[in-house]
């Protein structure tokens, strides 16, 4: 079988990075016997005002082989893709730089989200998850009331020499 790594000089800078390169590939090859490499998936997460959002580029990955859970706080992605090519003939690929194989990706959740209520939809090789907020974890407005007096503050209208002159001597 023939194998084809891509090299890019420019990207190594060492001499150290260059034997990396050159026995790394050597000693990878005889654990694993085969030029499918280990792979993450790029995810991105956001936040709206009422959920946390994960978008996972997983082309070409069956979703029914993917497994999400949550366990202790921890949402964990994990599934595979597998080479489509055909094993007789994988001498005739010249190249193969798309990744193939077992993933994991995991992350940490706050408990200001429902981890039992994650909705996952699998379109045009993107996973994505949406994770909504807990109540109490949503931001709320806070009305300014203007003219009013509010609870253990100065009253409205009263000057405030007035105020700390009736707490008594030293108080300011």
């Amino acid at each position: 079988m023939r194998i084809l790594n891509r090299w890019e000089p420019s990207r190594e800078t060492t001499l150290q990075e260059q034997f990396n390169r050159v026995f790394g590939d050597m000693l990878e090859r005889a654990d694993d016997g085969s030029n499918l490499t280990h792979w993450a998936p790029a995810v991105d997460i956001f936040e709206t005002e009422h959920e946390l959002i994960v978008n996972a580029d997983l082309p070409g990955v069956n979703p029914q082989n993917l497994d999400i859970r949550v366990e202790n706080n921890i949402l964990t992605i994990r599934g595979e893709r597998k080479f489509d090519g055909d094993k007789a003939n994988e001498e005739n690929y010249l190249r193969v730089e798309r990744a193939y194989g077992l993933f994991s990706r995991s992350f940490s959740l706050t408990n200001s989200v429902k981890s039992d209520a994650i909705k996952a939809d699998y379109q045009n090789g993107v996973l994505t998850l949406s994770i909504p907020k807990r109540e109490e974890a949503k931001p709320k407005q806070i009305k300014v009331n203007v003219g009013t007096q509010a609870l253990g503050t100065q009253a409205a209208g009263t000057p405030a020499r007035a105020m700390a002159a009736s707490a008594g001597p030293g108080a300011r």
